[in-house]
């Protein structure tokens, strides 16, 4: 009766050790965005345009360098954006994933008065809602401001605003921003 019940008991807290051997759930870990690239390019010529942020060591270590735009004016264009990881080798296209995942992320363009210039989503998450990663954008008169440039991760998208572009009840992460000093001549 005592081998039976030795037996029992071990038995027992082998599974209890067992039950207790659970894998953590593996997080989706943020990508290092050191690159993000935005060509526009003249609606019905091949002239573009670049607005260029790269930060090969990511956040500390060397500043990071930016292209600032400058666009013609009464002009528009249409853009597409890249977003890479280049301290890999070779580099880590993430605009794969930001468009695949579209349901889960959004890019805001918040430009200052004075530039002249608006946009307009050209491309959606498969739901109707936009994603930012092509959209056209217009200018008018000459003028000089910001373009704050933002990727979003898990915004809510049905929120008051958000899928004009209005980034106030967004909501969400920030993956990466960036503010552009823009020209329109």
């Amino acid at each position: 009766m005592k081998r039976s019940i030795k037996l029992f008991g071990l038995l027992a807290l082998g599974a209890a050790v067992a039950a207790c051997d659970v894998t953590p759930e593996e997080e989706n870990e943020e990508e290092l965005i050191t690159t993000l690239r935005i060509t526009f390019t003249e609606t019905g010529t091949s002239n573009t345009v670049s607005a260029v942020f790269q930060d090969l060591d990511g956040d500390g270590g060397d500043a990071a360098t930016l292209t600032n735009p400058t666009f013609a004016a009464n002009t528009t264009y249409s853009a597409t954006i890249e977003v890479l990881n280049e301290s890999e080798t070779p580099a880590e296209d993430i605009t794969a994933e930001v468009e695949e995942e579209g349901a889960e992320h959004q890019f805001f363009f918040e430009l200052s008065s004075g530039t002249g210039i608006t946009t307009e989503y050209t491309d959606d998450d498969g739901s109707g809602n936009p994603v930012g990663l092509s959209f056209n954008l217009t200018t008018t008169d000459a003028g000089t401001g910001t373009m704050i440039v933002t990727l979003r991760h898990e915004p809510n998208k049905s929120a008051s605003g958000v899928s004009g572009g209005d980034i106030t009840n967004a909501g969400g992460e920030t993956d990466i921003e960036v503010t552009f000093d823009v020209t329109v001549q």
